[in-house]
């Protein structure tokens, strides 16, 4: 079979590192015959590992769109801001789409994005990638197979490491919501889905707490300098002192993120002038550092969902306890350990081998999207309709937050959102 083609917006950490190494691993499956990416440097890494002509190389999407369509998929790995006007525009020109999420930074714009891609007819799937790891399809298989009965309560505990909320959602991309998103919606609709694709229910009511209560300036020790290179009485206890994260051997994610070059002494010059050496406590961060959301889904099964930024490992787990047995999970060691009722005997539940990033949701979801490319569109777990409840479940639960925890009714809050778009179209 002729391998699918896909150009791709974006050749950072997404595009280039993750989703282009498996293509590069897959060539006769899949090619890429355009990238476009601003940055000059990640442009041309992209356009030399993927022999690409120099037609074929844009500086952004508006010159690869002036082209038409140059191939039958999109892989969109841009920064969430641009990710509606750059789908929008794919779907228009007649582009499935592969896009990263969040899909978008409002409820509105998600909605959007949805309705386009059923009026165009074009397939639009979310990177929801933990669909496609073993682990989560072996937790599925396990919930859909009986053994734990019928759900009752769930408790879900999305635990980022200290060092990973310091660079994504303190000095990075992700750490002020003006830019981005809420981290509810950034780091979680992972888990919103994970929730809503494992129990087969909807969320009927949420309510939330959370709030920023240590990255914070009034925290920062006497006389901590605005950077960790400008000569920080504290760096040696400090665990959040770059130079000590961001300049050792290892050079893969996320220390690839600061530099092009991964040279030493480049990646110091990065940290002295840029986001990355920034002091934890001297950021523009706004984003919360832990948060919990009560939810009530169909069947009256209730779930209890925290995100917190203190934890030692960087990893979810979970307890699903129902009418038969409960179930415990550690994403992490990739451990399911069943506790029936009627023996109370536990068992370890295998899980399959994982390979590449997200315990090989990535993988899996480039298989399943040229699959799709190839006619199987069942290939893939989830459609953008469905991708949509997970985005609207982290805005509601925002939303919640805001006002004090204030209940938020999902049907009313859904059919709010879809009316104030329909009525703009």
């Amino acid at each position: 079979m002729k391998p699918v083609e896909v150009v791709v917006l974006g050749a950072g950490s997404r595009g280039h590192h993750s989703y282009g190494r498996w293509i590069l691993e897959h060539q006769d499956q899949i090619r890429v015959v355009a990238v476009a990416e601003p940055n000059p440097l990640r442009r041309e890494a992209f356009a030399q590992a993927h022999h690409l002509p120099a037609d074929r190389v844009f500086v952004d999407h508006n010159e690869l769109f002036a082209r038409g369509q140059l191939a039958q998929g999109l892989i969109n790995a841009t920064m969430d801001p641009l990710h509606v006007e750059t789908t929008l525009a794919a779907l228009q020109l007649g582009y499935d789409v592969l896009l990263e999420k969040p899909m978008a930074t409002t409820p509105h714009e998600c909605v959007r994005l949805v309705r386009t891609a059923e009026q165009t007819g074009r397939m639009l799937s979310i990177c929801h990638v933990m669909r496609y790891s073993p682990f989560y399809m072996t937790l599925y298989e396990t919930l859909h197979s009986g053994a734990v009965g019928e759900v009752m309560t769930v408790n879900h505990r999305e635990n980022v490491a200290f060092w990973h909320q310091a660079h994504s959602f303190v000095r990075g991309n992700w750490g002020n919501s003006t830019r981005t998103a809420p981290m509810i919606l950034t780091k979680c609709c992972h888990d919103m889905d994970i929730l809503f694709w494992l129990l087969g229910k909807r969320v009927i009511r949420l309510s939330a707490l959370g709030t920023l209560s240590h990255f914070r300036a009034e925290n920062a020790p006497p006389d901590a300098p605005e950077r960790c290179t400008d000569g920080c009485p504290h760096w040696d206890e400090c665990p959040y002192y770059a130079p000590r994260f961001y300049l050792r051997d290892h050079t893969g994610w996320p220390v690839n993120v600061i530099s092009e070059d991964y040279r030493y002494e480049a990646r110091l010059e990065a940290l002295k002038n840029g986001p990355y050496g920034r002091c934890v406590y001297h950021c523009d961060n706004d984003v919360v550092d832990h948060m919990t959301i009560n939810m009530c889904f169909e069947g009256e099964v209730t779930v209890t969902f925290t995100m917190h930024a203190f934890s030692h490992e960087n990893c979810r787990t979970m307890r699903y306890d129902g009418t038969r047995a409960s179930l415990r999970g550690h994403d992490g060691k990739g451990e399911l350990v069943l506790y029936p009722f009627r023996t109370l005997q536990p068992s370890t539940i295998p899980i399959p081998e994982a390979a590449g990033g997200h315990g090989g949701g990535d993988h899996g979801v480039m298989s399943a999207f040229v699959a799709a490319l190839n006619g199987n569109r069942a290939a893939l777990h989830t459609t953008a309709r469905d991708s949509l409840e997970s985005h609207l479940m982290a805005f509601a639960a925002e939303t919640s937050r805001l006002n004090g925890g204030t209940l938020i009714d999902m049907a009313e809050y859904r059919a709010h959102i879809e009316a104030q778009v329909a009525a703009q179209e």
